[in-house]
């Protein structure tokens, strides 16, 4: 999964919740990191043999008979968020810079922007999907045909399209075998697309909105996690200054990083 950046220097988010961007660390970064991971997130499946026994149960009453109503053979319905409890109908949510909104992307409306900003040199240091649209769009379609345990969202600021997020299920993430992950952990991949709005603190202002909301619209959610490349110190600052703790270092597929952790039960305090 892409890093996840905080946008208070680069501009990028990554497979794992890194304030700096490098998809290729996806599973190891917060959108704002970097680095590369072949066991990103979004690469994971449920196992044949579940979604079988799944379609079985459904198919079968409490009484062990055949349901008439039964529907036909069972699937997971792609770019559906229910393992994050719905990201498309959280709405949205004042900040002290303004309405900011996630929205799922949609890739024939989206993709060009998206696809512009992973080629500037900044954010492309560490999300590493710099290169004709078609690089972006695989990324993007990955997790729009998958279970739903990563949502692909533009943020819009008082309606503009300027960030990149994905917001995942960290505890269903190859992260999970790096830290001791808890049910229902969420992580959060950032990336700040326009210049213009670098180096203004709005990476740390946006990435408490954004973990507050998680932990409102996700009561089973107790933390909201992050994973920048320890390099990147300026998004390491923008998540401290966002209200998230400095757990450990720990080290990724394709990278060094900062595990960085928002509590629910800290965030009064933090």
């Amino acid at each position: 999964m892409p890093p996840t950046d905080a946008g208070t220097h680069t501009a990028a988010t990554a497979p794992s919740t890194d304030t700096g961007a490098n998809p290729g660390a996806r599973t190891a970064e917060s959108s704002t990191g970097a680095g590369t991971d072949s066991e990103d997130t979004l690469d994971l499946r449920l196992p044949d043999e579940l979604i079988a026994l799944l379609a079985e149960e459904a198919d079968i009453g409490g009484d062990g008979s055949r349901r008439e109503d039964a529907t036909p053979p069972f699937s997971v319905t792609t770019t559906d968020d229910d393992l994050l409890d719905h990201v498309r109908d959280w709405g949205p949510i004042a900040t002290p810079v303004g309405v900011f909104h996630l929205v799922p992307v949609h890739i024939e409306r989206d993709l060009p922007l998206i696809s512009r900003w992973m080629n500037d040199p900044a954010v492309a240091e560490f999300w590493e999907l710099a290169g004709p649209q078609t690089v972006t769009e695989e990324h993007l379609r990955t997790q729009l045909t998958g279970d739903g345990r990563s949502v692909p969202c533009l943020g819009a600021l008082e309606g503009t399209p300027m960030s990149y997020w994905e917001i995942y299920r960290a505890d269903l993430d190859p992260l999970a075998r790096h830290y001791p992950a808890r049910p229902h952990d969420t992580g959060i991949h950032l990336l700040i697309g326009r210049v213009a709005d670098r180096g203004r603190g709005l990476g740390s202002t946006l990435l408490r909105a954004v973990a507050d909301l998680a932990l409102d619209k996700r009561p089973a959610c107790a933390r909201v996690v992050a994973e920048p490349d320890l390099r990147n110190t300026p998004s390491v600052a923008a998540f401290l200054s966002a209200g998230f703790r400095f757990s450990a270092e720990v080290d990724l597929p394709a990278k060094r990083a900062a595990l960085m952790v928002r509590d629910r039960s800290l965030r009064d305090l933090l």
